[in-house]
């Protein structure tokens, strides 16, 4: 058995967690049979049943809109997947930006098509902000690949109902296969160097946030909640890779008014490389996750595998991850039937955050508890092992019926 795993992302290039979900899956996979990824860069890795292939993108001047490169830069790079030639027995995609790659390789070298939804281009309507008319391109091409996929995998249950609302397909294609947590990588650690080269102040308690400036993630909500929160406490923002230049500029005076309104504010602009990663989820008192759309949440999984609670706003696949008064706690977004995926209030949404960060912050035993139940829960239902297996036997079942 061979699969052909199509990337956006793929270490050293990894900024979200469909980068991190299909670092470990080729991996664990690698264990049980070939894995040939195809992704966007120049990577050339060849270890033993692993193989890693970058492909460049556009280079030279651009005669189309900045908007559009990230449309005809992956269509470049698809076409470049199928013209180096494809012997796997299946072809599985990550997020749409591969689609069309995938699509090319199930009709040219008549092989399965798999689909792992680690996102909706629907259900992320500010994404015309950033691409313009390329917006309309990727709802297509990942409607297509979607919709003639011969299997579909969801990160959550919340996702599989997504994908069902969103798109014509057959609820039988539909596996729920969740993402995962090496936790032997992921864990708590004493080191600290990390925190002081950051800026953070390893004395003082501190709540997290991780992603990037986006509106998805919601870190607007959270800086915006900053003047609810008790004015001892210290916030990190571990947030880079703005998706516009109008949600940096927004970020960057959210962040300079809560600046002049309080003190204990650190900004870290940029993704730090993972061991120092652990060591500030390690660090830190509480994590919060604000995202207004969150098919699973990986991030979660992270800070929970690290023995720190967490605070997430309860949508799409992180009510599967973190468990209300066990291992944090969850704030609902009452959202607008027009907009579903933006809080009715927004100022409403940003004190619910505040409310049980500044109680969970204010008692160490139930940040300790909450820690604790998080860790167990990390090891006990979200190894990449089993994962891996499952991924493995979904694809034999494939090539059996083909």
């Amino acid at each position: 058995m061979k699969t052909l795993l199509l990337t956006n992302e793929y270490p050293p290039n990894v900024y979200g967690g469909a980068g991190v979900h299909v670092d470990y899956l080729s991996r664990h996979l690698a264990s049980h049979i070939e894995v040939d990824v195809r992704c966007f860069g120049d990577q050339n890795i060849d270890s033993g049943n692993l193989q890693v292939q970058g492909f460049p993108g556009i280079s030279g001047d651009m005669k189309f809109p900045p908007n559009l490169k990230s449309i005809l830069d992956s269509s470049q790079r698809c076409l470049g997947f199928n013209q180096a030639g494809i012997d796997a027995d299946v072809v599985h995609c990550h997020t749409w930006y591969t689609h069309l790659g995938g699509i090319f390789a199930k009709l040219n070298y008549g092989i399965p098509l798999v689909v792992t939804i680690h996102s909706l281009e629907p259900l992320r309507p500010w994404k015309r902000e950033q691409l313009g008319g390329g917006y309309d391109f990727s709802l297509w091409v990942e409607r297509t690949a979607i919709e003639m996929a011969d299997s579909i995998i969801a990160v959550s249950k919340g996702t599989r109902d997504d994908v069902l609302r969103n798109f014509r397909v057959d609820t039988g294609k539909i596996k729920v296969i969740y993402n995962g947590i090496d936790t032997e990588e992921y864990h708590k650690v004493s080191e600290s160097d990390a925190l002081t080269a950051n800026g953070i102040d390893p004395n003082r308690p501190y709540v997290l946030f991780v992603g990037r400036i986006t509106r998805q993630k919601g870190i607007i909500h959270l800086v915006n909640a900053l003047k609810y929160l008790d004015p001892e406490i210290q916030v990190v923002l571990c947030a880079g890779a703005p998706d516009t230049p109008e949600i940096a500029a927004e970020m960057k005076e959210a962040f300079g008014r809560a600046a002049t309104e309080r003190e204990h504010l650190v900004w870290i602009e940029k993704m730090l490389p993972r061991d120092q990663m652990i060591q500030v989820y390690s660090h830190a008192a509480l994590f919060c996750c604000p995202s207004i759309y969150e098919p699973f949440g990986i991030i979660n999984l992270e800070a929970m595998a690290c023995e720190t609670p967490v605070v997430a706003a309860s949508v799409g696949g992180i009510p599967e991850v973190v468990v209300h008064g066990e291992t944090g706690h969850l704030v609902p977004l009452a959202q607008e039937e027009e907009a579903p995926f933006a809080p009715r209030d927004p100022d409403t949404f940003s004190r619910d955050l505040a409310r049980p960060i500044n109680r969970i912050m204010a008692s160490p035993s139930l940040r300790k508890s909450y820690g604790t139940a998080g860790r167990k829960r990390a090891e006990s239902t979200f190894s990449w092992k089993s994962i891996a297996e499952e991924t493995a036997k979904l694809y034999d079942s494939l090539r059996k019926h083909s």
